[in-house]
């Protein structure tokens, strides 16, 4: 079909489109991040998801509506990324939305100017298509000039949009782009819907409507609702007269890369082999850019599962491409710079990606050697052209991360196919159980009790920065049990909402507040929740009865207060203190203020070393004990940014923030945006003191720490420990260290010695095992079970029966470890191989007894198990094997 079309650029499309919308009144969101609010979701996929409290009422927006490009990434077809033109892991979508502010006929008619006038799309290959019973969006697309033969009608799979049986739900209309017949299916019947590549659909126009009843009704909703996706690089692919979405400016521009890095030629034509593997890590590193940008790190499960999956994959499918050495990170160069003006946190996060994707990638090459391992083991044992079981393909997939495409080619290539049957079945029962585990659906909370108090109470003031006490609180709201009730009396549990309240609820990892609600009746409040901006007082009644419209005095703890202000203040210099001495790339990625300590998780690659941790708990102590002013002030967004200071990953914020420097510096030591309590002076604090550094996945380290009465707690446990020791060891405490390294180089003797009258020939198991070795005729073997050893210990027996026999020595040892397993050890001199014994065929036989498994050489090999009871069975089948 002939072009005729002006082309756009992707940042050309993206640009118009918001522009377009900003100009109609909408505002302009910026995209939300990919670690969405909701915990229904993995990650964000459509641009509603940052609109859904809108779209459930909870918020309100002043303008019409809304526009935004969110970047979004899909899941569930990973595995067919590469092997058609469409499918991505990443994609941006192009979206507008309202929530009662812009008609169905006004959407319909901007949708209309857009594409037509904008983009300049002819409308002779433009079609359209409505839900079935849609007149109404049927008649507005007539009105406008569409032909009535470009206008089709389908039914509910198609058309039609439900948050779930009951509940939200509208009519959809798409629009499709006629990509001319040479791409078609050749059907008479050929028309928008059809599964053929001629029809593509790139907007999507959703009108929440109506509210589904338990009985089929729909009445209308209180208000219409809009939400449109426009797939950026669908769009692309059009706008650039190509067919795929990997034919567009962004993704041609990697796939390019790739070409250089592998010298492999890319074929938009072909689906397999070299271009599949262009487009997989061509996508795939966008992904991974993003994903990381945005906070998330590689790990087992979750959004951290598939992060880690996307890296693999990219990785792998270079070493298909013959790709030696790491080179993922040049990808991830060629994204921020493709992409990083429209997404700047691509940017601002360059060091903390790079060093995850280095890391990422050098582990998942050894990865890949232990898993060759597994599967040379699992190929050597197969009859010739058997085919390898579908469980032990998905073992290599779940355990080692194995990609099955690798197993398959490493398969055939020695002559075995895959049972994919065996493998998908596997695979489908763990979605099954990964399914059974979601926890609900992404609007399960539309009738929640704190979604009907948000339409009709206020959020609650907070005013507890300066004042622990509030004489003249209101009740506005009282809910037991889920519910909203009127009132509570004594002895029962209730969450209480106030008009404004000192008690800070718990956020940004600082725990709530407790005290006590006064009045009418006296409650405990045991802890403080936010609620979406209404502050839900967990409480007890004492004594009395609570009322909705009470007023009470409340009345925060303040020396549990003024713990969790020092250790608030105690992140923020942590924070400080491990970017100066470990490098920019550190970032928040979790924390805990409590009144008896503080947690801070953290960004990083690899164990602190000591002097590392001094020099962080040094850097904090100097601020400590300089008395430094901590300084909050409420400034613009941007002001405060601009001003340096920190903001968390993934986290969202207002138009106007607060701001809290340590130190009235114009470059202090610690800025950041928060709105938790803070010590009004570091000299607060007393002094900080690490007490424990470790790891709590891939990637992310992280620090408990103790400040104030709790460092004074912690000092004076150790001391007391300290003291207890001298007094057993009968020393003074500073000799403690010099008398523990004297007994424990005395301890090392003693084993020394122990070991070698266990495993030497002076020893009555070796020298009785030797005594009742076997003549083999070629080779003298001993089997026997060695007691009190560790495995590694065999070895040194094996080497007194190597002395004993000398070439003709030849054992199977055993023992049972400190632990409780079994460990098994055959070896073989020149004259026992020579004669046919070999000890890595002998162990793979012996060692299922003890539920283990092993190999090695054909002199020397080991294995151990989880069966110690099945040690005589393995060293008599060793003997039957042996014919001994």
């Amino acid at each position: 079909m002939a072009v005729d079309f002006p082309k756009m650029t992707t940042a050309e499309i993206r640009s118009a489109f918001l522009k377009f919308f900003e100009e109609r009144g909408l505002k302009l969101y910026p995209s939300s991040s990919l670690v969405p609010d909701d915990p229904s979701l993995l990650l964000a996929n459509a641009g509603m998801n940052q609109f859904k409290e809108y779209y459930q009422g909870k918020k309100t927006m002043k303008e019409i509506g809304a526009c935004s490009c969110q970047k979004c990434v899909r899941t569930n077809d990973i595995d067919v990324i590469g092997e058609d033109g469409r499918h991505l892991s990443f994609f941006e979508m192009l979206g507008d939305f309202s929530f009662g502010g812009v008609s169905k006929e006004q959407a319909c008619a901007w949708a209309f100017e857009l594409i037509t006038d904008v983009f300049k799309l002819p409308l002779d290959r433009l079609y359209f298509t409505v839900f079935t019973d849609d007149d109404e969006t049927h008649d507005i697309w007539r009105s406008l000039g569409v032909p009535e033969d470009h206008i089709s009608r389908l039914g509910e799979d198609d058309n039609f949009w439900a948050a779930g049986p009951t509940g939200p739900c509208g009519p959809c209309s798409e629009i499709y782009f006629d990509q001319g017949e040479e791409v078609g299916c050749g059907e008479p019947d050929c028309a928008p819907g059809c599964d053929c590549d001629r029809f593509l659909e790139f907007w999507n126009l959703v009108f929440t409507q109506f509210d589904r009843q338990e009985d089929g009704s729909m009445p209308e909703l209180p208000h219409r609702n809009l939400d449109t996706g426009m797939g950026l690089e669908r769009m692309a692919a059009i706008m650039q007269h190509k067919s795929a979405n990997y034919d567009g400016d962004l993704m041609q521009g990697l796939i390019a890369l790739g070409e250089k890095i592998s010298g492999k030629a890319y074929d938009p034509e072909s689906y397999e082999g070299a271009s599949r593997s262009l487009r997989i890590i061509a996508d795939h590193a966008r992904a991974v850019d993003f994903m990381i940008s945005d906070g998330v790190l590689p790990g087992n499960e979750g959004r951290e599962y598939v992060l880690r999956r996307l890296l693999r994959r990219a990785v792998f499918h270079g070493r298909l491409l013959g790709i030696e050495g790491a080179f993922l990170n040049k990808f991830i160069d060629a994204v921020n710079e493709l992409m990083g003006e429209a997404y700047p946190e691509l940017l601002k996060n360059v060091t903390l990606v790079r060093g995850i994707v280095a890391a990422e990638e050098e582990r998942f090459s050894t990865t890949l050697d232990n898993g060759r391992v597994y599967l040379d083991e699992a190929l050597s044992q197969l009859e010739d052209g058997a085919v390898l079981g579908g469980e032990t393909a998905f073992k290599l997939h779940d355990t080692f991360g194995f990609p099955i495409d690798l197993t398959v080619e490493i398969s055939r290539s020695a002559g075995h196919e895959v049972d994919m049957d065996g493998f998908d079945a596997a695979m489908a029962a763990q979605k099954d159980r990964a399914r059974a585990a979601v926890k609900g659906d992404a609007w399960g909370s539309f009738n929640d009790v704190w979604v009907e108090l948000s339409d009709t109470c206020a959020v609650t003031e907070f005013c507890g920065y300066d004042d622990c006490t509030l004489d003249d609180a209101h009740v506005v709201a009282l809910v037991a049990d889920g519910a909203s009730v009127d009132s509570a009396a004594a002895g029962q549990d209730v969450e209480v909402v106030l008009d404004r309240t000192p008690f800070y609820a718990e956020m940004g990892g600082q725990m709530g507040d407790a005290g006590s609600l006064t009045g009418s009746a006296n409650l405990e409040v045991s802890d403080t929740k936010n609620h979406n901006g209404l502050y839900a007082h967990v409480s007890h009644v004492v004594s009395g009865e609570i009322h909705v419209g009470d007023t009470v005095c409340a009345a925060v703890c303040a020396h549990r207060r003024e713990l969790l202000r020092r250790n608030h203040t105690a992140t923020h210099l942590l924070d400080a203190a491990l970017k100066a001495v470990l490098g920019d790339h550190v970032s928040q990625a979790g924390s805990l203020v409590a009144p008896e300590h503080l947690r801070f998780d953290f960004t990083h690659f690899e164990a602190l070393s000591d002097e590392q941790l001094k020099r962080v708990e040094d850097l904090v102590n100097e601020q400590i004990f300089a008395a430094k002013p901590v300084v909050t002030v409420e400034m613009n967004i941007e002001d405060a940014k601009a001003s340096g200071a920190v903001a968390l990953f993934g986290e969202k914020y207002g138009d106007v923030v607060r701001v809290v420097s340590v130190g009235a510096e114009d470059k202090p030591f610690s800025r950041e945006l928060c709105g938790g309590t803070h010590a009004r002076n570091t000299a607060e604090l007393g002094f900080f003191k690490i007490v424990n550094e470790s790891s709590t996945g891939s990637n992310v380290r992280r620090i408990e720490a103790v400040t104030s009465e709790g460092a004074v707690a912690y000092l004076s446990d150790r001391a007391a420990l300290v003291d207890s020791a001298a007094a057993t060891l009968k020393c003074r405490a500073e000799e403690v260290p010099a008398r523990v390294e004297m007994l424990s180089q005395e301890l090392r003797e003693a084993n020394s010695k122990l070991k070698k009258a266990l495993t030497g020939g002076s020893s009555d198991a070796i020298g009785s095992a030797i005594e009742a070795a076997t003549d083999m005729g070629a080779y003298k073997l001993v089997v026997a079970e060695v007691p009190g050893l560790e495995a590694a210990d065999l070895r040194n027996v094996w080497d007194t029966i190597h002395t004993k026999f000398g070439s003709q020595a030849a054992c199977v040892i055993a023992t049972v470890t400190e632990k409780g397993t079994p460990a098994l050890l055959a070896a073989a001199a020149e004259d026992a191989v020579a004669a046919g014994f070999h000890a890595g065929n002998l162990i793979k036989t012996i060692a299922p007894a003890v539920d283990g498994r092993g190999g090695g050489r054909p002199n020397m090999a080991q294995a151990g198990g989880k069966n110690a009871k099945g040690l005589s069975a393995a060293l008599d089948l060793a003997r039957t094997e042996l014919g001994a």
